[in-house]
């Protein structure tokens, strides 16, 4: 299926973290197909060479740095980027990390300060630290990238599925307090995405034929499904759309 991008987004600034492959590429993808120009991140100089490439040979407005969100001077680099090219209107924070398999109460103390470290703290730091841009904005947007996890708990990854949740508890705050400023703040909740991060499940047969059953639609989700959803919130079509958590899971269970 093919499609003639919007142009929303046209003289808008986006950071999008963790947006060198899967949703968050896609994600990045989409917010400079629609116009913006976008500055992607990645721990990895390596992948942040490859996307940037892949995106500008497309014809996109990119660059792309080097970021561990949970590093102070990182996070740095990315406002002070966008300071250069004229401020910051979008940010779409996507980083996370699952470090463990099993039950939230087998969580080890160490695993558990690295998941929120990176899931929750750096989420609220991320948005804490590009306040001062956004303010400067005529359309300023938040917005997290949750999970269906934060919904409906997987027994497999207990602890990411509490920081998913945290994040929707975020959204709804950090809402409240920036609405009257005329800064957004939303979050999306994927569910069963294609992407490296679902690999150990969407690469098993006999797991896919527990999970597909459990999606109305009857597929995995793509990373584009996620991307649209995401320009819609950063652009004008979404202005009066703040503090929602929207769930892009082809219908699966999603009550908390």
């Amino acid at each position: 299926m093919s499609y003639a991008p919007l142009k929303r987004l046209t003289g808008r600034i986006a950071i999008v973290t963790a947006s060198t492959d899967g949703i968050g590429f896609a994600i990045a993808q989409r917010l400079a197909q629609e116009g913006a120009k976008v500055i992607i991140s990645s721990r990895k100089q390596n992948n942040v060479e490859k996307a940037t490439k892949s995106l500008k040979n497309e014809g996109l407005d990119v660059r792309g740095l080097v970021c561990h969100v949970a590093k102070a001077e990182d996070r740095k680099k990315l406002f002070d980027e966008a300071t250069k090219i004229g401020g910051l209107d979008i940010l779409v924070s996507n980083a996370a990390v699952s470090t463990t398999v099993g039950g939230v109460l087998d969580c080890t103390e160490d695993h558990w300060d690295k998941i929120f470290d990176v899931n929750v703290k750096s989420s609220f730091l991320l948005a804490k630290e590009a306040l001062p841009l956004l303010r400067k904005s005529k359309a300023g947007r938040i917005i997290f990238i949750s999970s269906i996890a934060g919904f409906h708990p997987s027994e497999f990854l207990g602890a990411y599925s509490v920081s998913k949740t945290a994040l929707l508890g975020l959204t709804k705050a950090a809402a409240v307090q920036l609405a009257r400023e005329n800064i957004t703040v939303n979050s999306v909740a994927p569910g069963l995405i294609e992407t490296k991060f679902a690999e150990p499940i969407t690469s098993n047969e006999e797991v896919v034929k527990i999970a597909v059953p459990m999606i109305p639609m009857g597929r995995v989700g793509k990373p584009r499904d996620i991307s649209g959803i995401v320009a819609y919130l950063a652009s004008d079509d979404g202005s009066y759309v703040t503090g929602e958590n929207m769930i892009i899971a082809g219908g699966m269970s999603s009550r908390l």
